[in-house]
C-alpha cells in the first residue's frame, strides 16, 4: 500500500500513538514561537486550551488560522496567539497537528508547553515529529535524513542539494533497482522450485547482463558521495608550492581582503593559515601553508622553525580535497613552461604527495612572465590557469574553475538531481554493490542458482537500508536522534 508521496507503508504503522508535544522554533527570544502537537488528541488538546475572540468561532475549521487566547493550567490568559489544527493523514507526521503560535518570548514558549503536558501530552523526543512520519509512510528514511540535511545546509548549494533528495528523488532510484532485484529473485525462484518445468527463466548470460545493469545503476549514485560530501560539509583547499611563489597573496585575492601576511623575504609563511570562503554558495576552507624547499643542510635552506612549518604542510596536503600549486612564474620563466620535466623542487615535492587528489596548477605573477607555452608541457593534462595575484588578473576565473572542480567530481556538468547519497545511505550501497559484483561473477562461474539467491536478496537488503524498508530499529534511533526536538 502507497500513501499520497509514493512511499510504501511501512509494517510497523501503529494508529493510536500517544500525542507528542514540542516547541518547534529555535530557543531564544524572537518574534514568533510555535508549539506543535501531533497524535490522536492534538485537537481536544488545543481546544481545551484556545480561547476564541471571533464570536462566530464554531470548530476548528482544518488549516484555517484562528485567533484567540492560549490559557494555562488555572484557565488563565497567557498570550495573544494564532492557532491552527490540521487532520490526518494529510500532514507531516501522517497524524492529527496542530500548532500555536504565540509570541517568541522563552517564557510565554514555555508556559503554552507546559500547558498542553500537564493536560497529557508527552514531551516529543528528538526527531519524534518526523520518525512518525517515516513509520506512517509520508516519507522514506532518505527523506527524512534530508529534512535534518536541509535544516543545517551551510550553503546555497547544500540546500539545492537537501531539496532535491526531500522530493523523494534518492528514495524513487533506489526502489526501482530493489523492485528490479525482486523481479530476477521471481526468475530464480522458477528456476530453482521448478527446474523440469517449461517455464519463462532468465538464461545465465541474460541474468548475469541484469545484474550488471543493476550494479552500474549503483555505481553511478556512489559517483556523486564525494559531491554531497562537498555540498554538505565544505572542501578543503591547500595552497602548496614554493617559498615566494605567491600563495599568502592568492590566499588574500581569494579572500577579497588581506588575511596572510605578505612580504619579499622568502619562507615568510611559517605556519599554516585556514579561512573559511564562500565560491558562489559553495563552503570552501583555504589553507595557506609554508613553503616547500630543499631541507637538506643546503646553504641558506630553512632553519628549525621553517623546517616544522613545511612537515605541517605535507601534513596538510595528505587532508586536501583540492590542491592548488604554485608555480613562481617570475622564477621559472619561459624555459618553465617549455621545459619536458617539472623544474620546480617544490611542485614535484606537492605531486608526489597528493596521490589522487586533483591538482590544479596556478602560474603566479603572469604580470611579470606569461610564458608562450601554456600549459606546460609537462603538466600532465591537468587543469592550469595563469594569475597575478597581486593585481588579481584572472583570480575570478581561477575561483570559477575551483568550484567546478569541486562539485563536478569527475564529471563534466555535475548533477543537480539530489542523487548523491550522504555517508550512511552510501555504505549501504557500497554492500549492495559487493553483494552484486559477487553475484556477476558466481553466475559466471555457473554456480547454482539456490546459491545466487543469497547473494541477490542481501544486495536487496542492503539496497532497502537506504530508504529504511530494511533498516534496523538502532539505525533508525542514531538517524532521528541528530534531529531537533521539535522536528
Amino acid at each position: 500500500m502507497y500513501c499520497a508521496t509514493g512511499c510504501p507503508q511501512h509494517k510497523e504503522f501503529v494508529p493510536s500513538m500517544p500525542t507528542i508535544a514540542a516547541i518547534a522554533t529555535p530557543p531564544g527570544a524572537g518574534g514568533i514561537g510555535i508549539v506543535r502537537l501531533s497524535g490522536p488528541q492534538s485537537k481536544a488538546l488545543l481546544a481545551h486550551i484556545f480561547l476564541p475572540l471571533s464570536p462566530r468561532f464554531e470548530n476548528f475549521r482544518p488549516w484555517f488560522m484562528h485567533r484567540g487566547r492560549v490559557l494555562d493550567q488555572h484557565g488563565e490568559a497567557l498570550d495573544d496567539v494564532l492557532a491552527v489544527f490540521m487532520p490526518g493523514p494529510r500532514t507531516f507526521t501522517g497524524e492529527d497537528m496542530a500548532e500555536i503560535h504565540c509570541h517568541g518570548g522563552p517564557l510565554i514558549v514555555q508556559s503554552v508547553l507546559e500547558s498542553l503536558l500537564r493536560l497529557g501530552a508527552r514531551q516529543a523526543e528528538r526527531g519524534e515529529f518526523s520518525r512518525r512520519a517515516f513509520v506512517n509512510g509520508r516519507m522514506d528514511l532518505s527523506q527524512a535524513e534530508a529534512v535534518a540535511e536541509l535544516i543545517a545546509a551551510p550553503s546555497r548549494e547544500a540546500l539545492r542539494y537537501s531539496l532535491n533528495r526531500l522530493d523523494g528523488l534518492l528514495g524513487r532510484r533506489v526502489l526501482a533497482l530493489r523492485e528490479e532485484l525482486e523481479a530476477l529473485r521471481v526468475q530464480l525462484c522458477l528456476a530453482v522450485d521448478f527446474p523440469d518445468e517449461e517455464v519463462e527463466c532468465l538464461a545465465p548470460e541474460d541474468f548475469g547482463r541484469a545484474v550488471g545493469q543493476v550494479a552500474h545503476s549503483v555505481r553511478s549514485l556512489l559517483a556523486g558521495q564525494k559531491r554531497a560530501k562537498v555540498m554538505q560539509q565544505g572542501a578543503v583547499v591547500v595552497l602548496a608550492g614554493a617559498v615566494n611563489a605567491g600563495k599568502s597573496s592568492l590566499l588574500n585575492a581569494l579572500l577579497g581582503r588581506n588575511r596572510a601576511l605578505v612580504t619579499d623575504i622568502p619562507g615568510t609563511t611559517r605556519d599554516f593559515l585556514e579561512e573559511a570562503c564562500n565560491l558562489d554558495g559553495l563552503p570552501v576552507r583555504l589553507t595557506d601553508t609554508a613553503g616547500l624547499r630543499q631541507t637538506g643542510g643546503v646553504r641558506g635552506g630553512p632553519d628549525a622553525v621553517e623546517a616544522l612549518g613545511m612537515a605541517l604542510s605535507r601534513e596538510k596536503l595528505v587532508q586536501a580535497d583540492c590542491i592548488l600549486l604554485l608555480l613562481d612564474g617570475a622564477r621559472l620563466g619561459e624555459a618553465g613552461a617549455a621545459a619536458e620535466t617539472c623544474p620546480d623542487e617544490a611542485a614535484r615535492q606537492v605531486l608526489d604527495l597528493a596521490g589522487n587528489t586533483p591538482v590544479l596548477l596556478v602560474w603566479n605573477k603572469s604580470d611579470l612572465c606569461a610564458p608562450v607555452v601554456f600549459p606546460p608541457r609537462w603538466s600532465g593534462g591537468r587543469f592550469c590557469c595563469m594569475v597575478s595575484a597581486r593585481s588579481g588578473d584572472n583570480v575570478d576565473f581561477l575561483a570559477q574553475s575551483l568550484r567546478r572542480h569541486l562539485l563536478a567530481d569527475g564529471c563534466d556538468n555535475p548533477p543537480s538531481d539530489g542523487l548523491a547519497p550522504n555517508a550512511r545511505q552510501a555504505l549501504a550501497l557500497e554492500e549492495a554493490l559487493a553483494e552484486l559484483e559477487e553475484l556477476e561473477a558466481d553466475v559466471s562461474a555457473g554456480r547454482p542458482y539456490d546459491c545466487c539467491a543469497v547473494r541477490l536478496d542481501t544486495a536487496a537488503a542492503r539496497l532497502g537500508e537506504v530508504t529504511g524498508l530494511s533498516s534496523p530499529a538502532e539505525v533508525l534511533d542514531r538517524v532521528f536522534a541528530q534531529f531537533c526536538i521539535g522536528k
